[in-house]
C-alpha cells in the first residue's frame, strides 16, 4: 500500500479547487481503497505517542477565524478500533496509548481526506505526534509502520515541510521568501535521496526560521522513515508555496506517479485576517 506526506497549507484547502487539492484527489483515485488510513497530523501534537481508537471518530474544527461554511464541514468516516492493537505490536517496545474517546479527525487530517477519500467511507486512524521525543524518533517510528502497510493501512503525514505563521505574507500567494524555498528544496533532495539521514536538517541555516516549531514539520519525518525502509524512493507528488512563508510539496511512497494539475484556483478565497488569528 502507497504512503504520503501531504503539504495541507490553510484549513480552506477543504473548500477550495486548485492544484494542490487537485492532485490530492488524483493520488486517492490512483491508489487501491485502503483497508484503513492512517494520519499522522501536525494538528494532534501531544506528550505522549496515541492511536485513536473509536468506532465513529468526531470532526474536529480546531481552528478559528475561518467561515462559517468551513466550520460546517462534516467528514463522517468510520474509525478503526483493531487496528490500535495492530500498531501497538509492529512498533514494540515503544508504549503506545490507546484513545477511545477524546480526539477525533482533526483538520490536519480532513481537509486532505475530503479530497483524497471524498466518499469518507475509509476507515481513519490517527496516530498523535509526542512532543516530548527527539527527531530520531518520529524517523524510526515511521519505519516500524511498514509492516501495517502490507496489510492495507495507508500511511499519510499531514503537515508542512516549511511552516512560518508569523511571517505569512497574505499577498504572496504562490510564492515563496528565498530561506523557506532554499530549505525546502534541501530538504526535498534529502527526501528522495537520503532519507535515513533527514535529521540532518536541524543543522541546516534556514531550520529556526522555516521551522519555528516542530509540529508541521515532523509528520514528513514518518514518510522519510517508511522511504528509508522501502526498496523504492519517495517522489514529489505536487510543490509549490503559499504566502511566502508555507511551502505546499506534497510527497507519495510508492504510489503510481500523479500528473502536476495545470487548472485555475477557484471556489473559496482565503479571508482576509490576520496569521495570528487563524491557526493552520
Amino acid at each position: 500500500m502507497p504512503a504520503a506526506f501531504i503539504g495541507h497549507g490553510s484549513p480552506m484547502n477543504a473548500l477550495e479547487v486548485n492544484r494542490y487539492t487537485q492532485a490530492w484527489r488524483d493520488f486517492g483515485a490512483s491508489v487501491p481503497t485502503p483497508r484503513a488510513v492512517l494520519v499522522v497530523s501536525a494538528h494532534w501534537y501531544i506528550n505522549a505517542t496515541a492511536v485513536t481508537a473509536m468506532p465513529r471518530p468526531k470532526t474536529i474544527h480546531d481552528f478559528y477565524g475561518f467561515p462559517p461554511e468551513l466550520f460546517a464541514v462534516d467528514y463522517p468516516a468510520p474509525g478503526l478500533p483493531e487496528l490500535y492493537a495492530e500498531i501497538a505490536d509492529v512498533v514494540q517496545p515503544t508504549w503506545v496509548g490507546a484513545d477511545v474517546d477524546s480526539w477525533g479527525i482533526d483538520h490536519g487530517a480532513w481537509s486532505v481526506l475530503v479530497h483524497a477519500f471524498p466518499d469518507a467511507d475509509v476507515p481513519i486512524v490517527q496516530l498523535a505526534i509526542n512532543a516530548l521525543k527527539p527527531l530520531d524518533y518520529h524517523v524510526e517510528l515511521g519505519a516500524k509502520l511498514a509492516p501495517l502497510r502490507d496489510s492495507g493501512v495507508l500511511v499519510l503525514g499531514s503537515g508542512n515541510v516549511v511552516h512560518n505563521l508569523g511571517g505569512m505574507d497574505w499577498s504572496l500567494k504562490d510564492d515563496g521568501y528565498d530561506w523557506a524555498q532554499r530549505f525546502d528544496e534541501d530538504a526535498k533532495a534529502t527526501l528522495l535521496d537520503d532519507p535515513t539521514n533527514i535529521t540532518d536538517l536541524a543543522g541546516h541555516r534556514d531550520f529556526r526560521t522555516a521551522v519555528p516549531t516542530p509540529d508541521h514539520f515532523l509528520p514528513m519525518l514518518y514518510l522519510a522513515g517508511l522511504a528509508g525502509v522501502s526498496p523504492s524512493g519517495a517522489q514529489v507528488m505536487v510543490d509549490g508555496y503559499a504566502y511566502g512563508s508555507l511551502s505546499m510539496t506534497s510527497y507519495t511512497l510508492d504510489a503510481p506517479p500523479v500528473p502536476d494539475p495545470k487548472i485555475d484556483d477557484g471556489v473559496a478565497a482565503m479571508p482576509d485576517v490576520p496569521a495570528e488569528q487563524t491557526n493552520i
